[in-house]
């Protein structure tokens, strides 16, 4: 403050001595000698202003003009580029761009494109533009089918090896499954690794790696062709897949006849206490082989290798159906719950399942039936709403969905298969009546021949049943009114019930009591099995 103090001092002295030399000079008075400072003060300042925007002008158009040479300099060289660079591809371009696959920035190289013209239609292999990858082309796949012209049915597309950029697409000159595929001989059968089931669009055979551990729900409208490529999945089955044991239930009387000869068990029938009985012949077996599994791991032994089994039954909402009566809600109820247990539990044990309907309908199959299915066949439907019962509820949020009411109703045996999150277009095969006889004549089953027998003719216990149910379940407590389900006991009296099943354990069994109701402990079930062994 000191210092700024006596500058300001030093100046004012300065400026009155300079304007006190200026009075004296021009012998003007104290007024007139501060105006006449003050007005050649501004007029000095507006001079400076004026002279530096004149030169702020004259430095700017040399930068516009620098300015405009870098610019067309630029253009030059992008042209250049462009004239040197890669060539899009225009049609493939423009349509996955249309479809919002890529951006309007973005290209398909011409290069990196090969287009051929196949019997079936034109098929595509190209590369989509860095940062993007084949799944977002799947996720597309019915926009860009518009986009073509045709419909979600007339194109197919798989993914490369080699390159995650890489898609194979083709697309279909006519509708699919115009011209029939010949079945396939049995040498391709044999050949074909799984089960074939069908024909995909460009005649290739198409199915399923296994039916181990897999189960099937076939639905479509009636006259669509289900019956027929049934026969064939089960023609195909009994050529390559192998000694397995069939079991048949013909809900149509005359849909599965022609392999009677082949199956452990057959029914012809709609009654639903038949179909309730091979639920419980099978569960029974299922359980059977888990004791053995569990005996094999107590024992630190390999797990037993069981012979596969799979039941298929046509017509199955039949067998789920009520007459309305209160004996006919309770049957209902318990052969849902069996057909659940054996659909969900038994794929372990080497038993699998196939049902059919012809009423793919919300009421038709439970839900907690429907559920289990890993593998889906949907021939023709007529909604929406449909296709959901039979493929699932969340089946159109999957990748790359075919929507079954785009099916050509009068092409017998379409079906889009959904296995493993992916759909695939197929057509059944339909053999000749001589060709299926002469593979059902090679071997037939003969009464009392087959496992199934002897699996039978030593029926687990009643302890032994309820074990395998508490330890499949995770349960170390059950209700009487669940081993009611579990020992088949069909009785609605609480009492009557309970005595029954105490007799069936063992009276010396120690039953328990909980805050639910009145049962038995599995660690009470398992010494009981040990004595009794």
């Amino acid at each position: 403050m000191y210092g700024q103090a006596a500058g300001a001092i030093g100046g004012l002295v300065i400026v009155t001595g300079v304007l006190a030399a200026i009075k004296d000079v021009l012998g003007l008075s104290w007024p007139a000698t501060v105006a006449l400072v003050a007005g050649l003060l501004v007029l000095l300042g507006y001079g400076a202003w004026r002279a530096r925007k004149l030169l702020a002008r004259l430095r700017a158009g040399g930068d516009a003009a620098t300015a405009a040479a870098s610019t067309a300099a630029s253009v030059a060289a992008e042209e250049t580029d462009a004239e040197e660079g890669p060539a899009p591809h225009p049609e493939l371009t423009a349509a996955l761009v249309t479809a919002r696959i890529i951006g309007r920035d973005e290209i398909v190289r011409d290069d990196e494109t090969k287009i051929n013209h196949v019997s079936a239609g034109t098929r595509y292999d190209f590369l989509v533009p860095p940062g993007k990858e084949y799944a977002d082309v799947e996720r597309k796949l019915g926009v860009l089918a518009g986009v073509f012209g045709v419909t979600r049915t007339h194109v197919t597309m798989e993914s490369s090896r080699d390159n995650q950029r890489r898609v194979k697409l083709l697309k279909l000159d006519d509708p699919p499954f115009t011209h029939a595929f010949p079945a396939p001989t049995r040498e391709e059968i044999e050949a074909f690794k799984g089960v074939p089931i069908g024909h995909d669009v460009t005649g290739r055979l198409v199915g399923i790696e296994s039916f181990d551990r897999a189960s099937m729900l076939v639905a479509g409208m009636t006259q669509m062709g289900k019956t027929t490529l049934v026969n064939g999945i089960i023609t195909c089955l009994l050529i390559g897949y192998g000694d397995f044991d069939l079991y048949l239930l013909d809900g149509k009387f005359c849909g599965l006849t022609r392999f009677e000869g082949r199956a452990v068990r057959y029914e012809s029938s709609e009654d639903p206490e038949v179909f309730e009985s091979m639920l419980d012949e099978l569960n029974a077996r299922s359980a059977s082989r888990y004791a053995e599994n569990r005996e094999a791991v107590k024992r630190r032994k390999p797990k037993p290798r069981f012979k596969p089994v799979i039941f298929i039954v046509d017509e199955t909402a039949d067998f789920f159906a009520s007459d309305g009566s209160k004996e006919g809600v309770k049957q209902a109820r318990r052969i849902a719950e069996k057909a659940r247990s054996l659909v969900s539990k038994s794929l372990e044990s080497g038993i699998s399942t196939v049902l059919m309907t012809q009423r793919p309908s919300a009421n038709a199959i439970p839900v907690e039936v429907r559920d289990q299915f890993l593998y889906r066949l949907s021939l023709y439907v007529a909604s929406t709403g449909t296709a959901k019962v039979a493929l699932g509820d969340t089946y159109f949020e999957t990748v790359a969905p075919i929507n079954p009411t785009l099916l050509d109703p009068g092409i017998k045996g379409q079906a889009v298969l959904f296995a493993q999150g992916r759909s695939t277009l197929i057509r059944g095969f339909n053999f000749s009546d001589e060709f299926i006889w002469n593979v059902v004549d090679e071997k037939k089953v003969q009464p009392g021949e087959g496992p199934v027998v002897k699996q039978l003719a030593a029926p687990l216990t009643p302890i032994k049943k309820a074990i395998a149910a508490m330890e499949e379940e995770g349960k170390d407590f059950m209700l009487f009114a669940d081993l009611a389900v579990v020992l088949g006991v069909d009785e609605t009296d609480a009492i009557k019930r309970s005595e029954k099943i105490k007799k069936m354990i063992g009276a010396a069994v120690e039953t328990a009591r909980v805050s639910k109701g009145i049962g038995y402990r599995l660690e009470v079930l398992q010494a009981a099995d040990r004595m009794a062994e």
